[in-house]
């Protein structure tokens, strides 16, 4: 069986990069997506550019029977998920990033969805992938939560949530796992330099003025992170967390107020 690394929403950000950080290592690439033919276009493009093999599935949340089919598919292929990159999230905002979903506002259809997309879905492909990993007594599962699950911002409850929700299951899989060779670690983002945060503008809630570093993520980062966690470059490393959000969530607030206030002062 060839190595492979699975990462779900990759054909666009963090999960492209992610996929690539890995076929540039020499994993051949499984990429899902909503969107079949974007996943086979992304998976098609990995491959092409770093010699490897890659493959494409439309992979959508409710359906565990297309799950266990895609991975039969992927056994077809002499294909074995040595890493599961957990990328593809729902973001919990509804229509409006920049406002997101009000308590009152946020129904409840809304707030399983979140949680649905988000837990249950990725329980559905974890195990399926470990039944391969145990197998083989080797495997990673890397997920890509979010600071936010530290650290709340307004209107995203049911997102917050979520990812505290998959922090937490990290460690449940992290114990019940490990004793079949099973790793299982969580990336921690903060804000990334998407498309849709460079669309907001001046409605952006955070940028590099506020991180003790100067700058956000770029996907690359985020990448790097889940190479070091999902290869046997942490093959002792288990059940843990890395922040990637140029130190945002290591002040108490950010430095900036402080000139703020100043100015403020100043103006009185």
């Amino acid at each position: 069986m060839k190595k492979a690394v699975f990462v779900t929403g990759g054909t666009v950000g963090s999960g492209y990069a992610i996929g690539e950080r890995f076929a540039k290592e020499g994993y051949n690439v499984i990429v899902t997506s909503r969107n079949g033919e974007r996943a086979e276009k992304a998976a098609a493009e990995i491959a092409e550019k770093y010699g490897v093999e890659g493959a494409g599935y439309a992979l959508d949340i409710r359906d565990e029977q297309r799950v266990k089919d895609i991975f039969a598919d992927i056994d077809r292929r002499g294909l074995f998920a040595e890493t599961v990159c957990l990328n593809s999230a729902d973001m919990g905002f509804g229509d409006d990033p920049a406002k997101g979903m009000p308590f009152f506002e946020c129904s409840i259809e809304e707030f399983q969805r979140v949680f649905e997309t988000n837990l249950v879905w990725n329980f559905m492909i974890i195990r399926q992938a470990a039944v391969r990993m145990r197998e083989n007594h080797h495997g990673a599962i890397v997920f890509i939560s979010s600071n936010t699950a530290y650290r709340a911002i307004p209107n995203r409850i049911a997102y917050s949530s979520s990812k505290g929700g998959i922090n937490a299951m990290s460690k449940a899989l992290a114990l019940d796992l490990g004793q079949y060779g099973i790793r299982s670690n969580v990336v921690l983002p903060g804000t990334i330099k998407t498309q849709r945060w460079r669309d907001m503008g001046n409605k952006q809630i955070v940028n590099g003025e506020l991180t003790p570093i100067g700058d956000i993520s770029d996907f690359e980062d985020i990448a790097n992170a889940a190479w070091f966690l999902g290869s046997d470059e942490s093959k002792n490393v288990t059940g843990a967390e890395i922040i990637v959000d140029g130190g945002m969530s290591c002040q108490l607030y950010p430095v900036v107020l402080n000139d703020l206030k100043r100015k403020a002062s100043e103006n009185e």
